[in-house]
């Protein structure tokens, strides 16, 4: 049975959109699947993993008005790629298996029924629903998204909080050692509502947002948050937890104040990284009039030093970072210069961007 004839690329680009989800590997073979649904002239493709959905529409032609099977995810895509770009395919079913002709090529892959295929279904009760630009939101994802923790016990730490409040959104992340605060005003006056976005929701709006000032709609629905943009929509369930106070976490009046011109630092500091201990990457940071010293150190006893000549007079400090966490801010934020305020040996440092209250960057020191 026929199902449709289109291009490689009207095929790939809907397909790519959605199979960032899949996993390779589930305790579910059906989830490894993506959901192609025709009607019409209308294609949807579908693709989950219980926790994260994402739905893209294209428009092809050919085939029955209706189609509803699933197949292998990254399979189709593999096969898709290895095509030449402005090939034409043909899909078509026979009994249990889908055959993708383009020219000479000739593939096969086993279905599964698109009843069996789990999916979630929006939350009726709408509670808050706001629209920002794709690249707005892109970019206060991209100044915070690289603080949250990877594999953290706590799993409320291993997401977003993202925070709507008033005519503000704000956005919060942290992994126990250094947290990234950002604020941005939106059109609208809302209700105060926190929600705790799993990390690889984060990861795959930052990876799909266009940046452009086409529309985001955002909807946050009970214990799910909707994303739609383009011809996609994402809808992601919460994670259920409490946030850590940011607030109580971001110093306030730090006495020392540096004005640090931001590629010169990032420089240094990648360069006295070359000879810090692999596991712990710790970086001596020791400040005097006029004189900021990066200095490392590691267990074949190599050692490392630069010096920049900076624009500061009071008393010194002696104190270590954790250099990843220092180039992690330093590497996602654009200005020329960073503002850094310290206090003592034992205090975190804040750092934020010169004339922008709305970034902040708070990264605790570590015993060198």
């Amino acid at each position: 049975m026929q199902l449709l004839t289109t291009t490689r690329d009207a095929l790939l680009g809907p397909l790519q959109s959605v199979s960032g989800i899949v996993e390779k590997r589930h305790t579910l073979p059906i989830l490894s699947n993506v959901l192609i649904e025709k009607h019409g002239d209308r294609l949807t493709l579908l693709a989950t993993d219980i926790e994260i959905q994402i739905r893209t529409t294209a428009i092809v032609t050919g085939g029955p008005d209706d189609l509803n099977i699933t197949v292998a995810a990254r399979k189709l895509q593999d096969i898709l790629r290895a095509l030449p770009g402005d090939t034409d395919i043909a899909l078509s079913l026979d009994e249990s298996r889908m055959t993708v002709k383009a020219g000479r090529s000739r593939f096969q892959l086993q279905t599964l029924p698109a009843a069996d295929y789990p999916r979630l279904t929006v939350a009726e009760d709408e509670g808050v629903r706001f629209t920002v630009s794709q690249r707005a939101f892109k970019k206060q994802l991209a100044l915070v998204q690289y603080a949250m923790a990877q594999q953290d016990i706590r799993y409320y730490l291993n997401g977003l909080l993202t925070m709507v409040d008033g005519a503000t959104l704000r956005m919060v992340a942290t992994d126990g050692h250094r947290l990234a605060y950002i604020e941005s005003e939106i059109d609208g006056n809302y209700p105060r509502t926190d929600v705790i976005l799993p990390r690889k929701t984060v990861l795959e709006l930052a990876r799909q947002l266009a940046d452009s000032d086409e529309p985001l709609e955002i909807i946050i629905a009970g214990n799910q948050i909707v994303f739609r943009f383009g011809d996609v929509e994402l809808i992601s369930k919460l994670v259920d937890g409490k946030f850590p106070d940011y607030e109580r976490v971001i110093p306030q009046n730090h006495p020392k104040e540096l004005r640090l011109a931001r590629q010169p630092l990032h420089a240094a500091l990648s360069r006295v990284a070359i000879l810090t201990n692999e596991k712990f990457r710790g970086v001596r940071i020791v400040l005097s009039s006029g004189s900021l010293k990066i200095l490392s150190t590691n267990a074949e006893q190599e050692e490392a030093q630069e010096e920049l000549e900076i624009d500061y007079e009071g008393d010194g400090l002696d104190i270590g970072f954790n250099v990843t966490y220092l180039l992690d801010v330093l590497n996602n934020v654009s200005t020329d210069d960073v503002l850094v305020r310290l206090n003592d040996g034992n205090s975190s440092a804040l750092i934020t961007l010169p004339g922008n209250d709305a970034f902040k960057y708070v990264v605790m020191p570590m015993r060198i």
